[in-house]
């Protein structure tokens, strides 16, 4: 009888065992479930700058909403880090503290990038606009095939001016900045008129009162539109409105909202695929090693039209019709 109390307190004790370990693995698998994926970003302007910044942190925001919000997709950012050591130092710190994926969303933060990655060989890094991941294999490049909108705008602003003078302010010449007024000038010049095109490169992409007297001096010499890039074109944009006349043409962000009656067109970055695809990739096993370039056939770029704006039909149809030669490849976005 003792033996058979014995035996029968050591199967419970089992039991109990047994239950225990398996909530405590189903404790553990549900923690491990429910623990978010965490993005954090840095960028050289604000997330309100309508352009360069705004649209990755856009993009995150949409990416954050599919998932599931906050409980799926944790978001840090650090923003105006212009700065690039400052930005370095961030950039250390997101990774130091377990971020899964960490961005330097500025082509100023390269080296920054090379030379944390290593350090953290099971955190995804990624950075733009550029196509070099340094042979990283944590390292995913990005950037923006900005030449091919520019060319769009380009139409768009030769068909509407009305003065034979577009003006260009622009901040440094590299990058995207370049591309995109390439691309621009290319599609003025596509149309046949005879525009004449001037440009001031400003030497800085955070410098608002450069950009605003670099317009007004393109406005003062008779430019009947404006075009330009960075998150400084805001001084250009308030020229257009002081004017009253001018048209502008926008880039990496929607911008009809800062002057809703004189802008035409924004050439609008969207980085939620990317971002979906550097996501897939890290579930999958693979932390780096591609670059990954916007285009309008791939829909990372986007030409949007300000519906605030009278776009005459025939010109918005010439429009249209670059977009889809960019993208079938008979058009090129420059020469």
């Amino acid at each position: 009888m003792k033996l058979n109390r014995i035996v029968t307190a050591i199967v419970l004790l089992a039991v109990i065992s047994a239950t225990a370990f398996a909530a405590g693995e189903k404790e553990a698998a549900a923690s491990t479930a429910a623990k978010p994926l965490r993005i954090a970003v840095v960028m050289p302007s604000a997330t309100t700058d309508m352009a360069f910044s705004q649209s990755m942190w856009n993009a995150l925001l949409k990416v954050q909403a599919a998932m599931g919000g906050p409980s799926a997709l944790e978001l840090k950012y650090s923003e105006n880090m212009f700065n690039v050591p400052d930005a370095a130092a961030a950039l250390r710190d997101y990774a130091s503290q377990g971020f899964d994926i960490v961005i330097g969303h500025g082509s100023q933060y390269g080296s920054s990038i090379r030379e944390v990655a290593p350090d953290f060989p099971e955190v995804v890094f990624a950075w733009g606009t550029d196509v070099n991941n340094f042979g990283l294999p944590n390292v995913y490049a990005y950037t923006a095939a900005a030449e091919q909108g520019g060319y769009v705008n380009g139409v768009l602003a030769a068909l509407l001016n009305k003065t034979g003078k577009i003006g260009v302010t622009g901040p440094i010449e590299v990058g995207d900045a370049k591309t995109y007024i390439d691309g621009f000038v290319n599609g003025v010049n596509s149309v046949g008129k005879n525009i004449a095109i001037s440009k001031t490169w400003t030497g800085s992409f955070s410098d608002v009162a450069l950009m605003t007297a670099a317009a007004k001096t393109h406005i003062a010499n008779g430019a009947g539109a404006l075009t330009g890039s960075s998150q400084s074109v805001v001084g250009s944009i308030g020229a257009c409105k002081e004017a009253g006349n001018v048209l502008w043409f926008g880039t990496q962000s929607d911008q009809a909202t800062l002057a809703p009656a004189l802008t035409v067109a924004s050439q609008v970055y969207d980085w939620e695929g990317m971002l979906n695809d550097i996501i897939a990739n890290r579930k999958a096993g693979k932390l780096g090693g591609d670059a990954f370039v916007l285009t309008l056939a791939n829909g990372g770029l986007k030409v949007a039209y300000n519906h605030g704006f009278a776009l005459p039909a025939d010109v918005k149809a010439k429009a249209d019709a670059a977009i889809a030669g960019i993208k079938n490849g008979s058009i090129k976005a420059t020469p």
